[in-house]
């Protein structure tokens, strides 16, 4: 016999989990599947060695939306460290730059490079602040219907409008022209330092198989601001603690979470579209008067709904949706802190280590994945947790968590499961340059690849966006034009990951808003 629940979800991340909170809120009979052992997707925190907990994907909680928190009363139930610098870009001939919540720290470390550039990074704070406070508003909206117009939806925009325009003509109109910039082109009118452009300029490219003069990643480099420039923070006790605490808030309002528990399909009914059932992978049948999928777009329409059950004009545009994922992980274990060059205190480990000497190095990295190979000069964006969380591992030792660009899902003349330990080597030959005694402190090492992120993970040619974040992909066009408002054209199916707007990273808000518009079609 089948069971009844009011709402499933589909995938166990941060996404499925706010929008399980949310409805288990309202007092919604939930029940969550997700497909792995351990709840989080690509934000979970997991013992992969003895003693080492380690947040397989995501680190970084500065974008989590705090009013998320508040609404589900988790203010007191997740603890928040924040980063005492914000970025440390170390060069390989000992200097180092380090960029700091605190604008005067900041400065001081710029004049180091150039009097110019640190004379103008004040204005250029409070600009980017400015501008990603709009970003910021539009988290939690749901991207109105242009077609249908529908008012309350226009209403909340035009809220973001008179917002934007009490900006002053001079600064929307410089807003407006900047989102669609290369990164390189707006970080080229403010400064003349090459390694301060090429560390800011990471901010643009985070998660894109995009180089820093492609156009649009300016908007990336905005909305990885949207809680605040250089606000970086993390999870005391790793990022796997924030959806603990989520899936905690939905277990105490009722809802139930199953992990190890994969879904085969989804059940449609032929005559009026509408869902009929979710079917696992073990033959059990569950029923829901609402389902939401915090899958990517491809795999929840192809995968678990089948094309046989969308029209095609829709599955085009779902099979012309781009994902490009080039991003690979490797995590390290260590028995003592590497002493990177020029650093002279470990407060300026605390935030992120970028290896990026210039935006030329960022565009070469592209280059070589436009011609499917890694890069040979590979962009990395490391952190180590254990500077401000020593319980993560063993006493004394660390763990680095190394995010790197570009390695193309794709490989031309190869495949990942044969270039795997050449990545994995090239990856430390990297960082060793700028930390030579970092391979004689390795004790483990995991090396995550875009295949592995879509095996393991289930995210679509690695893409850990669900999907590239380009002015052709947010907005009313997430995911796709017509479906920008999180239901779908099968009736009572809802996305809910970041396959929707407003995008990727440790937000919240995609599920957030999917949960509020299922609750107003109510």
């Amino acid at each position: 016999m089948t069971q009844q629940y009011d709402a499933i979800i589909i995938g166990g991340g941060h996404n499925g989990l706010v929008a399980a909170a949310m409805l288990a809120k309202a007092r919604k009979r939930v029940l969550v599947l997700e497909k792995r052992d351990v709840l989080g997707g690509a934000a979970a925190t997991e013992e992969i060695w003895p003693g080492y907990r380690v947040d397989t994907g995501a680190t970084d909680a500065g974008m989590f939306q705090d009013g998320i928190l508040n609404e589900l009363s988790l203010t007191d139930k997740v603890t928040f460290r924040e980063c005492a610098a914000a970025l440390y870009a170390p060069e390989v001939n000992g200097r180092s730059l380090t960029l700091y919540p605190n604008i005067a720290k900041s400065v001081a470390s710029i004049a180091q490079f150039s009097q110019q550039d640190a004379d103008r990074f004040p204005a250029f704070y409070e600009e980017v602040n400015r501008m990603a406070a709009i970003f910021k508003g539009m988290m939690r909206l749901t991207p109105p219907n242009v077609m249908q117009r529908n008012f309350s939806d226009l209403t909340a925009w035009g809220g973001m409008g008179l917002k934007l325009k009490r900006l002053g003509k001079k600064e929307m109109m410089e807003f407006l022209r900047v989102l669609p910039m290369p990164i390189q082109a707006y970080l080229d009118e403010w400064f003349e330092s090459d390694l301060l452009k090429g560390a800011l300029g990471g901010y643009g490219i985070t998660g894109l198989r995009q180089g820093p003069r492609s156009a649009g990643t300016t908007l990336m480099f905005l909305y990885q601001h949207v809680n605040g420039f250089l606000r970086h923070r993390t999870v005391v006790g790793g990022m796997g603690q924030l959806s603990v605490a989520l899936a905690d808030a939905a277990r105490e309002n009722g809802a139930e979470v199953r992990v190890g528990t994969a879904v085969s399909h989804i059940n449609i009914n032929s005559e009026d579209y509408s869902i009929q059932n979710v079917i696992l992978e073990n033959g059990e049948a569950l029923q829901a008067s609402v389902i939401l999928s915090s899958a990517d777009p491809r795999r929840t329409f192809f995968e678990l709904v089948g094309p046989q059950n969308l029209e095609p004009h829709f599955m085009r545009h779902v099979g012309n949706i781009m994902y490009r994922g080039s991003t690979a992980k490797m995590n390290l274990a260590v028995s003592r802190l590497p002493q990177f060059a020029g650093q002279p205190d470990n407060e300026q480990l605390s935030g992120h280590i970028r290896i990026s000497p210039s935006l030329d190095y960022l565009e070469k990295g592209y280059d070589a994945s436009k011609y499917g190979r890694f890069s040979p000069n590979p962009y990395l964006d490391i952190t180590i947790p254990t500077i401000s969380d020593p319980a993560l591992a063993p006493a004394g030792h660390h763990i680095l968590s190394i995010n790197m660009q570009f390695a193309p899902y794709e490989l031309r003349e190869s495949d990942w499961d044969t270039e795997r330990e050449r990545l994995g080597n090239h990856i430390i030959d990297t960082l060793s340059q700028y930390a030579p005694d970092l391979k004689e402190l390795i004790l483990h090492q995991q090396l995550l690849t875009p295949l592995d992120w879509e095996r393991s993970y289930s995210l679509t040619e690695g893409s850990i966006h669900h999907g590239q974040m380009g002015l052709d992909q947010l907005l009313v066009m997430r995911p796709v034009a017509g479906w920008g408002q999180y239901q779908t054209p099968i009736a009572n199916l809802y996305l809910c990951g970041a396959g929707a707007h407003p995008g990727g990273g440790v937000t919240g808000a995609p599920g957030y808003n999917a949960a509020r518009e299922v609750l107003r079609s109510e």
